[in-house]
Parts: structure tokens; sequence; C-alpha cells
């Protein structure tokens, strides 16, 4: 039985994340998802293959960078109302 999330907790750390750019980088996955699956339907699973790994991790590395911004930027925030 599957159970509804009706809220999820935000830490602090990231209220200030840019979720348009968090967005932005999905949708930029996605045509990759789609890029790749049309590659490997003309027959090219290994371009498909490398194409995604590289992607993934681009995508891992980007997001991340996000984060960091955001937890930087509450950091700033924390330290002035001290």
């Amino acid at each position: 039985m599957s159970r509804k999330v009706r809220s999820v907790r935000v830490p602090r750390e990231l209220e200030t994340m840019n979720l348009s750019s968090l967005v932005h980088e999905c949708e930029k996955h996605l045509r990759d998802l789609e890029s790749a699956t049309l590659l490997r339907q003309q027959g090219n699973a290994e371009a498909a293959e490398a194409l995604m790994r590289t992607r993934q991790a681009d995508l891992g590395r980007k997001v991340g960078k996000l984060v960091w911004e955001a937890r930087v930027q509450y950091g700033r925030t924390k330290g002035e109302q001290a």
C-alpha cells in the first residue's frame, strides 16, 4: 500500500536554492534522454550509453553545485543575523 506525501520538509539551508535552475537542468537531462533513445533506436547503443553516462555525471555535478550555492547563501545570511 502506498502512502501519500502531504508535505515535504526542506532544510533551512536549501530555502534559497534556485529552483528554476534546477528545473532547467532537469529539462536538459530529459532532452538528453530522448536523444539517447533515438540513438539506441538507430542502432547506436554504445553512443547512447556514453551520452547517458556523461549526462548523468553532469547533472549530478550541476545539482550538487546548486545545493552548495544554497548552503553558502544560507551561511552568509545566518552570519549577518548573528
